[in-house]
């Protein structure tokens, strides 16, 4: 089968032949219908050497979904044929995180080096892909597979990110969405549909400005040395309540910091590498800064069925395996509208 590898470190990934996969006993075999391009992807593949720990070759692809194709023995409640989204970050399966369906906080995957697929394990990015666990597919019934695979990432993660601010998100209040690209795009309509938030949306150009308004923001401004000025005036000179930066850059985290309110969240969601100084009098009385990662399996579940109900959708372009390489040019050159999504079966 064909697959779409990073094979040296520093050089752009290829399209390779590798074997099709035998699912074994607990494991199931995916024919990949789609498989989304990250910013996370170019994040590894722009490591040192001495920082990359993912092993060669990988198979990317840490958004997936396809159809089930095999099960291997002792697969129960799965058929042949069945509509799948594969959930990403894998766990042990056994601790207490694991326990209630927060894999993505497993605390013994680092130990047992249990990776995601794509970011350690081979990904979605092939013509077929193994899955672990019957556990990690969740139904995607009547889902469009193309549509909707990136919000396996870019729609959980946004959402588990989203989803502990809305306490302080009821009407009157100000969230502040900074990147409109993959994640924010998404995260935006999020904050439409279950908070009373007034969002304000942050990016670097009008075109991406104009996608924010498409989706929902409130308002859109550019993200410059006058977003904090702008951000105060529009709430009243108080900031905002939340303020999630699916960047991460420095001057992101920096917009972030002096932009929320007294008892606000600032939530950094991009793995961009900024850094931002939490102490008395660097930031706003009482308020709380994350690092999320990813998401529940309850919440990808929750995330599907707010795309059934049409309360969010992913802006896509998609190209064929083939294409891979000229995806992540595009991804590193931020000329992708929304998402891009491969499709290694045409």
């Amino acid at each position: 089968m064909k697959a779409l590898q990073y094979t040296t470190i520093g050089k752009a990934p290829e399209v390779v032949d590798i074997p099709i996969p035998t699912p074994g006993p607990g494991q199931v075999l995916l024919k990949v219908t789609a498989a989304g391009v990250c910013h996370s992807d170019e994040f590894v593949m722009g490591l040192p050497e001495d920082q990359y720990t993912y092993g060669l070759p990988l198979t990317l692809g840490h958004e997936g979904a396809g159809i089930v194709h095999e099960l291997g023995e002792g697969v129960e409640h799965l058929s042949v044929g069945d509509a799948v989204a594969v959930y990403g970050p894998w766990g042990c399966g056994r601790c207490h995180n694991c326990s209630e369906g927060k894999e993505n906080y497993c605390t013994n995957a680092q130990a047992e080096g249990i990776m995601p697929p794509g970011l350690g394990a081979p990904g979605s990015m092939a013509e077929y892909m193994l899955i672990d666990d019957p556990r990690h597919l969740v139904p995607l019934g009547d889902l469009d597979p193309v549509k909707n695979v990136s919000l396996t990432d870019a729609g959980l993660t946004p959402y588990h990110a989203i989803k502990r601010s809305l306490p302080k998100l009821g009407a009157g209040t100000f969230a502040v969405v900074i990147g409109t690209g993959g994640l924010g795009h998404v995260g935006i309509q999020i904050l439409r549909a279950l908070s009373g938030a007034t969002v304000i949306a942050l990016d670097v150009n009008d075109e991406k400005l104009e996608l924010a308004k498409k989706v929902g923001a409130h308002h859109a401004i550019l993200s410059d040395k006058n977003a904090v000025a702008a951000i105060k005036d529009l709430t009243g000179g108080l900031g905002a309540n939340a303020v999630f930066d699916f960047v991460g850059v420095q001057p992101t985290v920096e917009i972030a910091g002096a932009s929320v309110a007294i008892e606000g969240d600032v939530t950094i969601v991009g793995i961009g590498g900024g850094m931002l100084p939490v102490g008395f009098g660097a930031i706003a009385y009482d308020a709380a800064v994350r690092t999320p990662y990813w998401g529940s399996r309850a919440e990808l579940i929750e995330v599907l069925d707010m795309a059934r109900a049409g309360q969010i959708s992913v802006e896509i372009e998609t190209f064929g395996l083939d294409e891979g390489p000229a995806a992540y040019e595009r991804l590193h050159e931020g000329s992708i509208r929304g998402r891009a999504v491969i499709l290694p079966n045409g």
